[in-house]
Formats: C-alpha cells, structure tokens, sequence
C-alpha cells in the first residue's frame, strides 16, 4: 500500500499542477486549446477546457514518474520512505516547473513580439494575428513545464536513492555506537584490552 500512496502521490500532483497550469494559460490564449488540440468537448470556456487538458495532457506524465519515484523510494534492501516523506520535495519541484512555465511563456511571448518566431502555417491562418504571440507564449510554457517535469522527476528520483543511502549508513552507524555503549561490548572491549597485558606478564 505504500508503495501505491506513493505513485498515487506522484499523479495526483501531476494533475493538480496540469489543472492550475492549464487555467492560466487558457486564459493567455484559447486558441491553443482550440486550434492546436483536438476538440475533446464542445465548448469555448478556458476553465472547462484548461480543467480537462489539465487531466488528460499529464495523467500519462504523472503515472510514469510516480512508479519511478515509488521504486526510488520503496524498493531494494535501504530503509523505505512513505509518501509523507516526499511531499515536501515534490512541492519543490512543481514550484520550480511553475518558475520554468513562467519564464519560458515570457520568452516565448517577447520573441513572437520580435518577430523571431512565428506561427507555422497550419495554424497561422487559423488563429488571429493579435494572438500569435499569446499562443507562442502558451506553447512555450507548455514546452517548459513538461521539460522540468520530466527532468525533474528523474532527479527527484535519484535523490530519494541516494537519501535511502545515507539514512542506511546513518541507521549503521547508529547501531554501532549503541553495541559499542552497550555493557556487554564494553566488558568485551576491556577484557580485549586487558589480554595482551596478561601475556606480557605472563612473560
């Protein structure tokens, strides 16, 4: 079950992120909902269609790197994190790919501005010439955040590996240091120490 928490965990924030992501840049350009996705729904509302793409545009992005991280963090002989353990982390994550959108959207928007990047035909004479650069921007967002996502996600994965690691050699050493204060090994240890005296004298 934990191990389910835990990819569930990691879809659940998937689509958390894709819902808020996509409400906002519905609103940035429609058309790039309308135009450059297939129709889903008859409808011309942005928090309809940014609700639906959000779910349906990273459900498939969010399965995948929940298993991961599941298996990062559950898996093989180190000690196992819970999901509580990765919330934190992942809220990281999905404010950095927010930061990433962000910025990657403003790019976007001052270089259609420029005139640097343009629409390609297909949809260039389908969606006005006042929403080019919103549409750019939108895409470009879109771009970023499921670059970081999926860079993201790998690292976050990595990192829950390598955390195991140190806390099996911080539960080790632990451990050792609790034998070493326990009376039985320090009776041992003294008798260790005291046996070569008893030989010298011996001699």
């Amino acid at each position: 079950m934990a191990f389910l928490r835990i990819v569930a965990l990691g879809l659940v924030a998937a689509i958390a992120y894709g819902i808020l992501h996509d409400q906002v840049t519905a609103r940035v350009c429609l058309e790039y909902f309308t135009v450059g996705h297939p129709r889903l729904i008859d409808s011309e509302s942005p928090t309809i269609l940014g609700l639906l793409w959000g779910v349906v545009a990273t459900w498939w992005v969010g399965l995948p790197l929940g298993l991961l991280l599941a298996s990062a963090a559950r898996l093989g002989k180190r000690p196992a994190l819970k999901a509580t353990d990765l919330t934190r982390p992942l809220r990281t994550l999905l404010a950095i790919m927010y930061a990433c959108a962000l910025v990657s959207g403003i790019v976007g928007f001052c270089l259609a501005q420029q005139g640097l990047i343009g629409l390609s035909s297909a949809f260039a004479q389908r969606v006005s010439i006042t929403q080019h650069a919103h549409f750019l921007a939108a895409a470009f967002a879109h771009s970023a955040s499921y670059g970081s996502g999926i860079i993201g996600g790998v690292i976050l994965a990595l990192n829950t590996f390598r955390r195991r690691g140190r806390l099996a050699l911080a539960g080790g050493l632990t451990a050792e240091a609790d034998e070493l204060r326990s009376p039985v090994s320090c009776c041992t240890l003294a008798c260790r120490r005291a046996s070569p005296r008893k030989g010298r004298a011996r001699t």
